[in-house]
């Protein structure tokens, strides 16, 4: 049943959306449901949905494989503390996870959502130097305009100048933030890109516990691609002063930039990974943080005796059993070609925009299209024109982006891409 009138009031009064002010907030569109890459309006409207609901929704909506597993599995324990006991999704998945990412991680810690991820990774770092009897390893290295989380650790390794999270400074941990890569993807090392990087880990390594970095893709920061040659150095430095490396992969991970896991376009293993999102192909929320046996080992042997960290929903079963669903479905299918395929398309499709005199750069790398402005739009003025084009891209400050499900065909490809550029064109007067 469409959504009546007094029930999108009642919205708008009462209920706080992302990002989103209790003063005059925009109005909601309203859904009914969604099937591949549509999102069906109240009203009878599909739009083709280039944001993959914030990037998770890889292999599209209500798909079959993913529905049947959520459905047998409420029908044995849809959930149950993982405190003292255990269960084959998790276990399942776990397994997974160990085979599929870069060499060397194979210790689990599932939890709740990608920002806390973050801080398990984060907490892993400290505790893991605590436990080596250096407590004074305590602080994180960050790239500027990184973006990491909205909790409050997450929010200490965003940018603390560009970033969503300014007005919080004050009251968050100070982390040590330096300039993020200034090699593009696919161009040589710059000379003295790393400089930065090695000077503070050289200064401050006794007060360092990891470095943290989106790998070659800065996502909410910026829809940045940098350079694999830079991360191949920063996992040497990281090494040379005794500083662990974490890869927050929670954007990246599946594929999403070409490779499995980004870090594999430099070739690298992190000392600990953060995965989400299109963990459960977008259809619930759970994360994954992976690390080494060195690492968990440690920890466990330190003062505590354990990690000190256990969500309530840690290893929920039906998320974990829907995870494994999406995991198999993209290890059966041929998501490279896939990816491909998208790439190529985008590449093709956004390039007109490049002739608009409020572009700054289009850019594309894997299942990811960016269309830089230099000027910020109003996300409560455009977004209904791209309703009105039949599409759903959500664009943040100078940003239009789209990171399609990789089902998406070249002719709704096409469709997306072209109706960007008409709402851009129609900004444009």
């Amino acid at each position: 049943m469409p959504l009546t009138s007094e029930q999108l009031a009642f919205d708008q009064q009462h209920i706080w959306h992302p990002y989103s002010s209790m003063i005059n907030p925009p109005p909601m569109v309203p859904v009914e449901s969604a099937s591949g890459v549509r999102i069906r309006l109240s009203d009878g409207r599909e739009l083709i949905d280039g944001m993959a609901s914030w990037w998770s929704v890889i292999h599209g909506y209500n798909h079959p494989s993913l529905n049947a597993a959520a459905h047998a599995q409420i029908d044995r324990v849809a959930h149950v503390m993982f405190g003292g006991l255990t269960h084959e999704p998790a276990i399942e998945l776990s397994r997974k996870l160990v085979q599929m990412t870069p060499a060397g991680l194979d210790r689990v810690f599932l939890a709740d959502s990608g920002s806390v991820a973050v801080e398990v990774a984060m907490k892993m770092a400290i505790q893991y130097w605590h436990a080596r009897g250096k407590p004074g390893k305590h602080k994180l290295v960050a790239l500027q305009n990184g973006y990491h989380g909205d909790t409050f650790g997450a929010m200490s390794v965003c940018d603390p100048v560009t970033g969503m999270h300014e007005l919080f400074s004050g009251v968050l941990a100070q982390q040590v933030h330096i300039p993020r890569p200034a090699t593009r993807f696919g161009q040589p090392l710059i000379d003295g890109d790393c400089d930065a990087l090695e000077q503070t880990l050289r200064e401050h390594g006794d007060e360092i516990a990891a470095l943290i970095v989106e790998p070659i893709v800065q996502g909410a920061g910026g829809m940045y691609f940098y350079s694999p040659e830079w991360l191949k150095q920063a996992r040497i430095l990281c090494d040379r002063y005794e500083v662990l490396l974490i890869a927050d992969e929670i954007a990246t991970g599946f594929g999403r930039s070409g490779k499995l896991f980004a870090c594999e376009h430099a070739g690298i293993s992190p000392d600990i990974l953060c995965l989400g999102k299109a963990l459960t192909g977008g259809y619930m929320t759970l994360s994954a943080t992976l690390t080494t046996a060195h690492i968990g080992e440690t920890i466990s042997a330190g003062g505590a005796g354990c990690f000190m960290h256990g969500p309530t929903f840690m290893g929920n079963p039906l998320a974990c059993a829907v995870a494994n669903a999406s995991l198999t479905l993209l290890q059966e299918q041929d998501w490279q070609a896939e990816v491909s395929r998208i790439e190529t398309r985008l590449t093709a499709s956004l390039s007109p925009a490049a002739s608009l005199s409020g572009v700054a750069d289009v850019r594309v790398l894997g299942a990811i299209g960016v269309i830089e402005l230099h000027e910020a739009v109003s996300l409560a003025s455009v977004q209904p024109l791209f309703v009105e084009q039949g599409i759903w891209v959500r664009p943040f400050g100078k940003l239009v982006y789209v990171m399609p499900p990789y089902v998406m065909s070249n002719a709704d490809l096409d469709t997306l891409c072209s109706g960007i550029i008409q709402v851009l064109n129609a900004l444009e007067g």
